[in-house]
């Protein structure tokens, strides 16, 4: 576990209530550290104010838990607010809610927050804390709400939504399905309140409680329940912390992720952009970017064809019919680009005489490959059959979400769907992850655990009973594996259960990567079926199986994950070759000819630069080998390196040097020191 992860407790302590009292009372024995902030009954997680009937089990929630980082987050967020309508008069209030690692808060205010401003915030939200002011909880009929948030457009009409607010927006932070409730800061001597918002909670105790773990980080444009078609408002980000030595390991994660930043790295290294003159969450590739690329699906592909893979292609698109027979259009619809209508014929009056289609951009490759297995009869003998894809997808993502090649618009999946027999699911899902994690260390990545996502209730198709099998299935596979096996309640796709490696990168950081989810919807839905060994005709089974997710993604995650210093077999640039002047261009150019007939990108660098300038150009791109020569290498048909780190190897045989070079590529080496080589 990486320092930046929540810590894991030791089981939390719990209390059967005897009478009538509130989480202050049952857990006043409880140790000081850490902290008791909440409580969670019945499942329900409740501020320690509330009541506690007798016989009623009260679960303590410490500060330090997944729950009390989150309601620490939350309360951290409400402060923001409060400091920000104090300063600010006026200013409207939209949502603030926890997210990982920290929190925000929206509002609506003349003028964009200044680095000053925020200065000046977290000022008076020192205040607040220091004054530990109480969160007190009061329940409102919708009429009350309206009448109290007059001047709060936005919290109306949250009220307005009140249970149908999406959470993939955050709006549940403040209003569900139940009751309104408000919840007022206390001045805890005076017992006046100072500010109220409208929220479910629960929260800490007492502003105190934040201590000294927090702080601001930036601010930020976001439109309005994250459409582009509603009003912008200024979102101040911030994160929240236990203690002063998280924050501080917290922030300096940040600067070591800033400097990884792979939208940075993309312009330093002149890999990929995003021109306007394309559209919002649509990437170009530029040269080197394009080897990178090339070589990390050249590398899939070659361990697709070893591991009993067929290649396939599908189209862009697709008529409507297909994503309604997949229900895509059912349960998909707003992730996918509007319909194109085509075809259509009409008459010199206008008159329709051939009804057209609608098409639509294709966000899964899935129903494509359904179709490939229908397109003739299939036996027993020919599962599993493994279709594979680098499918280029389209998805409609909001504006306020895309980041990069992290989350884009159009990206290639390395797509694959597997047909098998019922007896043949739990070693086929177990082959799978066997070839997930070989795959992924293959790339420099070895740190993984796994996610089993279940079923959501309200957006499944099949019965109870097909749900619980195959989840069933997937935990004994993930729990063989030996890896940590982590729930994801409700975490599914509508169509079955999935598992998904989750892996950590070089600053402890963690990307959910390959998935394999297994499905008993799709082949019924398009009436998929075979040929059994007894003379039946039977349905297969369907695993999805995506290993690197998207191309995209994955080409950011491995920036990231080596700073843009790359293993040498994904380096756009390998070898370089430096002169120590312009009468030994020759002799060093003959040696990159040999490494280029080798296949090693090679290049000789003959420019008019001095060689000084040369080796700063060249360690600031990143390349893993630079190969310099003088008056002593020519007369020993020798070559020097010098290396990422600056560090050097001299006087290396011309022969031994290429052997070198080409063997840390076929063993796909991250060499950065000459002690690497």
């Amino acid at each position: 576990m990486s320092q930046f992860d929540v810590k894991q407790e030791a089981a939390p302590l719990r209390v059967e209530a005897t009478t009538t009292t509130d989480g202050f009372t049952l857990f006043q024995d409880a140790p000081k550290t850490p902290a008791v902030v909440a409580m969670r009954v019945d499942g329900q997680l409740l501020d320690l104010f509330r009541e506690v009937e007798a016989g009623q089990v009260a679960e303590a929630v410490t500060i330090e838990s997944e729950d009390g980082m989150n309601i620490l987050r939350h309360s951290a967020a409400h402060v923001t607010a409060q400091a920000v309508q104090k300063l600010f008069p006026g200013t409207k209030l939209g949502i603030g809610p926890f997210i990982k690692d920290g929190f925000y808060y929206d509002f609506d205010v003349d003028n964009p927050f200044t680095p000053e401003d925020l200065k000046a915030i977290e000022k008076e939200m020192k205040n607040i804390v220091k004054q530990g002011q109480r969160f007190a909880r009061r329940s409102v009929s919708d009429e009350a709400a309206r009448e109290e948030l007059a001047n709060e457009p936005y919290k109306l009409e949250l009220v307005s939504l009140k249970g149908g607010a999406g959470s993939a927006d955050n709006e549940n932070v403040e209003v569900g399905e139940g009751e309104l409730t408000i919840y007022d800061n206390v001045d805890a001597k005076s017992g006046e309140t100072c500010w109220s918002d409208l929220c479910r909670g629960p929260h800490l105790p007492s502003t105190r409680l934040l201590g000294n773990g927090w702080s601001l980080l930036r601010s930020s444009g976001a439109y309005w329940r994250g459409s582009e078609k509603n009003p912008m408002l200024q979102r101040i980000y911030g994160t929240a912390w236990a203690t002063k030595d998280e924050l501080v390991a917290y922030k300096t994660r940040l600067e070591e992720a800033a400097k990884r930043d792979h939208r940075k790295l993309g312009v330093e290294l002149d890999l990929f952009s995003f021109p306007d003159e394309i559209g919002s969450g649509l990437a170009v590739f530029h040269p080197k970017g394009g080897i990178i690329r090339h070589e990390i699906e050249t590398f899939m592909r070659e361990q697709l064809l070893a591991h009993d893979y067929e290649l396939v292609n599908t189209p862009h698109i697709t008529k409507s019919t297909l994503f309604e027979t997949s229900q895509h259009l059912n349960w998909y619809k707003d992730g996918m680009f509007p319909a194109m209508h085509l075809d259509e014929v009409t008459d010199d009056e206008g008159n329709v005489t051939k009804p057209g289609q609608d098409y639509y951009l294709k966000p899964m490759n899935c129903p494509f490959h359904n179709l490939i297995f229908r397109s003739r009869a299939r036996s027993y003998r020919e599962l599993p059959l493994r279709l594979a894809e680098f499918g280029t997808v389209y998805r409609y993502e909001k504006s306020g979400t895309l980041s990069g090649l992290t989350r884009v618009r159009g990206l290639t999946q390395d797509d694959a769907h597997i047909y098998v027999t019922e007896d043949q699911v739990k070693d086929e899902i177990k082959r799978q992850l066997e070839f997930v994690f070989e795959t992924l260390r293959a790339y420099g990545l070895n740190d993984f655990y796994l996610e089993l996502s279940t079923q959501d209730p309200e957006k499944s198709v099949g019965t109870d009973a097909q749900w619980r099998v195959a989840e069933d299935t997937l935990r004994e596979v993930g729990e063989e594996s030996g890896l940590e096996l982590v729930d994801d309640p409700a975490g599914a796709a509508f169509y079955g259960p999935k598992i998904s490696v989750q892996a950590r990168d070089a600053i402890g950081r963690t990307w959910q990567l390959s998935t394999v989810q297994l499905d008993f919807n799709q082949p019924q839905l398009f009436e998929l079926e075979y040929a059994a060994a007894d003379g039946t005709r039977k349905q297969p089974l369907m695993i999805h199986r995506a290993l690197l997710g998207s191309i995209e993604r994955f080409f950011a995650i491995l920036l990231e994950h080596y700073a843009g210093a790359f293993p040498v077999w994904l380096s756009p640039e390998q070898v370089v070759g430096i002169p120590v002047a312009d009468e030994y261009a020759e002799y060093l150019g003959g040696v990159i000819q040999q490494l280029k007939g080798k296949g090693v990108r090679a290049k000789l660098d003959d420019s008019d630069d001095r060689m000084p300038k040369k080796i700063r150009t060249h360690t600031k791109s990143k390349v893993p080998f630079q190969l310099i020569a003088g008056e002593e290498d020519r007369s020993n048909n020798a070559v020097s390196f010098r290396f990422r780190d600056g560090s050097q190897r001299n006087g290396v045989p011309v022969a031994e040097a290429i052997e070198l070079i080409t063997g840390a590529i076929e063993e796909r080496k991250n060499v950065n020191a000459a002690e690497d080589l």
